[in-house]
């Protein structure tokens, strides 16, 4: 019958886990596991006898985790187990008698002070890092306000010029001067291209680049005023609320007009932009501005008023979803009353991701449930759906 070989084995703890080191060279076809408590090893390679089969077995003092971590190198295997519960060990086996090949391992060797000592400074390491991503993470969030409150505040302070200017052009003129408005058009527009007023909606770009900024017979329209006014005066009161967000602050009344004054503005400024649009057809029409190449079969070119004719009912269609976003974002005003003063704030503006299973928000009394991309809100046992987002 053939002897069992066993090779030497050192071990070593910490509070949390048993560290085995096998002397075993060149070890190939290994298998370790624990059953029961008991870790079972077998491998080939060279130790104490030379090039052979080794197997051993070890019964724990404690329970362990039955997940076995091993490397193996060219001259040793070292193996990790996790004990079940962290704690200091009397001895490493259940029986008292130490097996004749297992031996301590002094290169990792420790009491339980020093053991102490090391799990208190790994603490300490682990918290220091917590703190410092902490105060990373502050200092990012904190630039971040100060990026977007100033540049809502440049927003606010260049729009609020362009209102109040064109206020005391307005009530100038409505005192006996002609309305003529080329020069009211001049006044603001250095401001619209400077860069102050980065306008965010493409169609107001549109309007901005394209159908006023590119013809100078628009300059001297009405229509221009009228655009220029009913944006600003939407704009005046929705940065306001943007910076306030920003500093984690809400103001009653600035809430209720950044979600009201657009219900009377946000037609009208929509009805200014299309006849805008109509207005500049026949320009283009004569000026042969933007015209589109055409093969010579077709004839020599196409006039942009074409596109303008596409654009038209598209940009109505855009600007009436846009406006049934800004009504369904005021319809929460309705729960925001019952439940603090910074519900519709936090939940309207929630950054929302696409997500394949529901989640919940809970805002200051009000939950927000995000299914996919769509977007709900209960409070007080009612239900609001907000729409798609």
């Amino acid at each position: 019958m053939q002897q069992t070989l066993t090779p030497h084995v050192y071990w070593a703890q910490r509070h949390e886990d048993i560290y085995l080191r096998v002397e075993l060279i060149d070890a190939q076809n290994l298998d370790i596991s624990v059953h029961d408590n008991v870790l079972q090893f077998r491998a080939q390679g060279h130790g104490a006898r030379g090039h052979n089969d080794y197997e051993f077995s070890l019964p724990f003092l404690n329970a362990v985790k039955t997940e076995v971590s091993h490397r193996s190198t060219q001259r040793q295997v070292n193996i990790t187990v996790r004990k079940q519960l962290s704690g200091w060990w009397d001895r490493l086996t259940l029986q008292e008698k130490k097996p004749l090949f297992l031996a301590p391992d002094f290169d990792r060797w420790m009491d339980e002070s020093d053991a102490e000592m090391e799990l208190r400074e790994k603490e300490k390491k682990k918290n220091r890092l917590n703190m410092e991503s902490r105060l990373s993470e502050d200092s990012y969030i904190t630039l971040k306000k100060a990026f977007l409150f100033t540049y809502n505040l440049v927003q606010f302070l260049g729009f609020s010029w362009i209102f109040v200017n064109m206020t005391i052009r307005l009530f100038i003129l409505g005192q006996g001067e002609s309305l003529h408005l080329s020069g009211v058009f001049s006044g603001v527009c250095d401001s619209v291209y400077c860069g102050a007023l980065h306008l965010q909606v493409i169609g107001r770009n549109f309007i901005l680049f394209i159908i006023l900024g590119s013809l100078q017979e628009m300059h001297n329209k009405p229509v221009v005023f009228f655009v220029f006014y009913l944006w600003s005066a939407i704009e005046i009161f929705r940065y306001p609320f943007y910076m306030l967000g920003c500093i984690d602050t809400e103001w009653k009344t600035i809430t209720w007009l950044r979600y009201t004054v657009w219900i009377p503005l946000y037609p009208l400024g929509v009805l200014a932009e299309v006849v805008a649009v109509v207005q500049s057809i026949s320009v283009f029409d004569q000026s042969r501005l933007f015209s589109i190449p055409l093969p010579e079969a077709l004839g020599s070119s196409a006039s942009f008023s074409c596109v303008l004719y596409i654009y038209l009912p598209l940009m109505v269609i855009g600007e009436g979803d846009n406006g049934q976003h800004l009504y369904l974002n005021r319809s929460f005003l309705g729960i925001r009353e019952d439940t603090g003063q910074r519900a519709i704030s936090e939940a309207v503006f929630l950054p929302l991701h696409a997500s394949s299973s529901p989640r919940e928000v809970g805002v200051h009394g009000v939950d927000v449930l995000v299914e996919g991309s769509v977007l709900g809100v209960s409070c007080g046992g009612q239900f609001k759906l907000l729409g798609s987002v």
